[in-house]
């Protein structure tokens, strides 16, 4: 089954909406076991970066999504859900991340305007990659102000708003989607079905 974690940061209905469409069969979840446990985890996320770690680790989930990719289980992380994926982050100070991706969020230093809020091009490192079977165009919706600094090798596709920037990155069984596939029309649900082929 695949889990949404629910850590009090952001709408989880229409993810668990876009999944179900999909034939994910979701649940929304805060018990750790379950967490744990289950085939896909889903960590979404809208705010702000120093309260999801705050949640998470009053809820106990920080340590449990450590060790959950550990063991090599699928998690997807969107939005603020892929930031937290990262080593650290400087929104509004310094916080640590997940550390499940080597890298830091920072905020955006060329944009034309903050937030990025709209539809963009995804730009695939290799379109042969099967996340991106069977689309048509690339086109994804984002809301967000800071991105993930990594290494190219995590990175599989990027898009640009003033600078490049890692739109979907993956390392091993962990992927994080900058964009909100849920909000991407048939592109994003075709994505989210991608992914759930490939896992």
């Amino acid at each position: 089954m695949t889990v949404v974690v629910d850590y009090e940061m952001g709408n989880l209905l229409s993810v668990t909406k876009a999944l179900t469409d999909l034939g994910y069969n979701p649940a929304i979840t805060s018990e750790p076991k379950r967490i744990l446990e289950e085939d896909i985890v889903i960590l979404p996320g809208v705010g702000a970066f120093r309260d999801a770690v705050k949640n998470l680790r009053e809820k106990g989930l920080f340590s449990v999504l450590k060790e959950r990719a550990v063991l090599g289980r699928p998690i997807l992380g969107i939005c603020l859900g892929m930031q937290l994926l990262f080593t650290k982050s400087y929104e509004d100070g310094e916080y640590e991340g997940l550390d499940l991706i080597p890298g830091e969020v920072v905020r955006f230093q060329k944009a034309p305007k903050i937030p990025h809020m709209g539809w963009n091009d995804l730009l695939p490192q290799d379109a042969s990659n099967s996340l991106f079977k069977n689309l048509n165009d690339y086109y994804v919706y984002f809301v967000h102000s800071y991105y993930a600094n990594t290494d190219t090798k995590y990175v599989v596709a990027y898009a640009e708003y003033g600078e490049k920037f890692p739109a979907i990155v993956n390392r091993g069984k962990i992927f994080g989607f900058q964009f909100h596939p849920e909000k991407s029309g048939s592109v994003g649900r075709q994505i989210l079905k991608n992914l759930r082929e490939m896992l």
